[in-house]
């Protein structure tokens, strides 16, 4: 039980450091992140239905289509700002909600059950605890890569544009390319995140992309920490254990 609500923490984790990355670092205020999330998510499982059950081509094949995706949503949203960028990104992820939803032939509204958990040469991934530290090793991988990141100029100049956006733009810095690459970026890991959390629970459902999925994602960022580097794992294992544990006395 422990493992498992363990592995869970760190796929939220690996989630919400993705969110804080356009939230905390790049101003950008995203309420369609879990979109995907679940993109990711429906990658691995459709890939496996299709016969596709080797984790080292369903997981990148998730990393790039919600990069894709990322890239073409961003490229429209992040022409706009402030309340409407919120609004423009909740109408994307609503949009690839129903668009799921009406997928029959992948379980519609009743998702889909994968037959196992991806293989990986060398790794059983069917065991929890191997599972667990395969979690742990991608996340700490990403955060080490977001943290190099953040401290070279591509950081730096994306946390100065969420200061002055105007400012950045007015001495020659390209700010929607640097937004959008950050965005792109950020659907990535939200892509390596669906996938882990499609072996974790062998099932998937449109219910991984509603606008709530990414309500939480937000407050999870939001109690760890809004522009800390380690804000989404913090505020992952404080959400989920409050959840876990007060579900028993609610």
């Amino acid at each position: 039980f422990y493992v498992g609500l363990a592995s869970r923490i760190l796929i939220f984790a690996l989630a919400a450091t993705s969110l804080n990355l356009i939230l905390g670092f790049g101003g950008m205020v995203s309420f369609g992140h879990a979109a995907f999330v679940g993109i990711g998510a429906y990658s691995v499982a459709i890939l496996m239905q299709s016969g596709v059950m080797s984790a080292w081509i369903a997981w990148p094949a998730a990393i790039l289509i919600s990069a894709l995706v990322a890239l073409i949503v961003g490229a429209i949203s992040l022409r706009t700002q402030g309340v409407y960028f919120i609004m423009i990104t909740l109408a994307f992820a609503q949009m690839l909600y129903y668009l799921v939803v009406s997928l029959r032939a992948y379980g519609g509204d009743d998702g889909m059950s994968l037959v196992q958990r991806s293989s990986l040469s060398g790794l059983d991934l069917s065991h929890d605890r191997t599972f667990y530290y395969l979690t742990l090793f991608l996340l700490v991988a990403a955060i080490v890569g977001v943290s190099r990141l953040l401290n070279a100029r591509f950081g730096h100049v994306l946390q100065a544009i969420r200061e002055n956006e105007v400012r950045m733009s007015a001495i020659g810095f390209p700010v929607y390319r640097y937004k959008l690459a950050a965005f792109t970026l950020a659907g990535a890991l939200a892509g390596l995140a669906g996938a882990l959390l499609a072996n974790h629970a062998n099932f998937v459902s449109p219910t991984l992309m509603q606008w709530s999925q990414s309500g939480v994602l937000m407050i999870m960022v939001i109690l760890g920490g809004v522009g800390h580097l380690y804000g989404g794992v913090i505020g992952a294992i404080v959400f989920l254990v409050l959840e876990e544990f007060m579900s028993h006395y609610t």
